[in-house]
């Protein structure tokens, strides 16, 4: 391995790398083979339609973050972070048994509970694996270990939604087995990781949860780069939302394509954002160069404007399959565009996550990272309504597609007026 990444295999960093990527598979095995059993086995839940059970259960992941953050992020500048790992791993290990006993009843309430714990479980990891990787790197260290990080939770997604896709409905009991043994690898990781001692001992634990979220985003937007950086990721997100949330509709309406295909994309997709992160790390010399913000944004808008023109007529006619896909000029173009767009949010997303540590004071690093949990999700969810509105309105997820490629312009010089050092054409040192 480069010298980039030459603390990879250390103590210092291989086991936080191997604990968020074993949550981050457990997180999406658990959630796609509840959605297939949902969508494909008939599994019901209160007499709601399968539509309305894939979104309670969307929400119910999700919900964790804006009532939990604040706290996480207090717990995490409160005490070890090493510790609290250990103890949302050792969670995770129970909730996986509450999992394995709604799969094996099939009682969706018990798997909605397990999604919802879940989410909590990723939120109180969230701080702590963020707000660690600056105790444990060196300064020159750490936008390679932000990279990793990045690379490893994008393979991960893309592993627990394949192997929750091809085992759910064929074989539950390796399913269940797949989930305990993740969970069980990521408790065995977290034990190995180095202390983190806390950076605020003292800070008080409240229970008025709405209170704290409110008084810890006062807090963040007070620093303007800790704010702007936020944005950033949550713009990130908001995107990565769209396309994915829309990518299977898109494959068969658009592309033409059959699961096999919607498959393949997801999966150029996934390791593209990775092989970006690795390269923002690589092109930036262990410095933290904003440019590349810029840079990755600017791609992104590109690759999205090209999608749009490879691709905005919609298909007629049967299904294609992966060779017969393959087969057509088109579909290169269109594989291509969604490599660029991983590729360049890699680029996007990377020194934004630097940003946001190296930018935080060391008694807030954990809180900050919890904020911007908080923010993040409120785009994602602002992501969800507005394609409900422009889907309604333009009934094209090609059309959807296009305006959020646009929007990356007037993003970008919003972001750059507030921190101009993210213009790509701005000399940095």
């Amino acid at each position: 391995m480069s010298s980039t990444f030459a603390f990879f295999a250390s103590r210092r960093f291989l086991p936080l790398f191997s604990t968020q990527f074993l949550g981050a598979f457990n997180d999406n095995l658990l959630k796609t083979a509840f959605l297939v059993w949902v969508s494909y086995a008939g599994l019901s839940f209160a007499g709601l339609p399968a539509a309305q059970i894939v979104n309670l259960a969307s929400g119910l992941f999700i919900l964790p973050f804006f009532l939990f953050s604040a706290t996480a992020g207090r717990l995490a500048e409160k005490i070890d972070k090493a510790r609290v790992a250990r103890w949302v791993k050792l969670s995770e290990l129970a909730i996986m048994l509450l999992a394995a006993l709604g799969f094996s009843q099939h009682h969706a309430g018990v798997l909605l509970l397990a999604l919802f714990l879940m989410g909590a479980h990723s939120t109180f990891f969230g701080p702590v694996k963020y707000a660690m990787l600056p105790q444990h790197l060196r300064p020159h260290e750490l936008i390679g270990g932000n990279g990793l990080i990045e690379m490893g939770t994008f393979i991960a997604i893309l592993l627990g939604q394949m192997a929750g896709g091809m085992l759910a409905l064929h074989s539950l009991p390796l399913t269940i087995a797949l989930l305990m043994l993740a969970a069980a690898l990521g408790w065995a990781s977290s034990r190995t990781i180095p202390p983190a001692p806390p950076s605020a001992p003292d800070l008080p634990l409240h229970l008025n949860l709405w209170r704290d979220t409110a008084d810890l985003l006062c807090q963040a937007r007070r620093t303007p780069a800790l704010w702007t950086a936020m944005l950033g990721i949550s713009w990130f997100w908001l995107l990565g939302a769209v396309y994915l949330t829309q990518l299977p509709t898109f494959t068969r309406l658009h592309l033409g394509g059959d699961p096999q295909v919607y498959t393949l994309i997801l999966a150029v997709f996934s390791v593209a954002i990775g092989l970006g992160s690795m390269l923002c790390a690589r092109l930036s010399h262990a410095q933290l160069r904003l440019g590349w913000v810029g840079v990755g944004l600017l791609g992104m808008t590109v690759a999205g404007l090209d999608l749009y023109a490879a691709s905005h007529a919609r298909h007629s006619g049967e299904l294609m399959g992966l060779a017969t896909y393959l087969a057509r000029p088109a579909a290169w173009r269109q594989l291509l565009d969604f490599a660029l767009l991983g590729g360049f949010g890699g680029l996007f997303t990377v020194p934004l996550y630097t940003w946001l540590q190296t930018a935080s004071p060391e008694d807030f690093r954990a809180q900050a990272i919890a904020a911007n949990n908080i923010v993040n999700g409120l785009f994602m969810v602002a992501a969800a309504a507005l394609s409900a509105v422009l889907l309604a309105w333009l009934d094209s997820i090609a059309l959807l597609f296009l305006c959020v490629a646009v929007c990356n312009l007037p993003a970008l010089w919003w972001l750059a007026r507030r921190e101009p050092m993210l213009w790509p054409w701005r000399r940095q040192g």
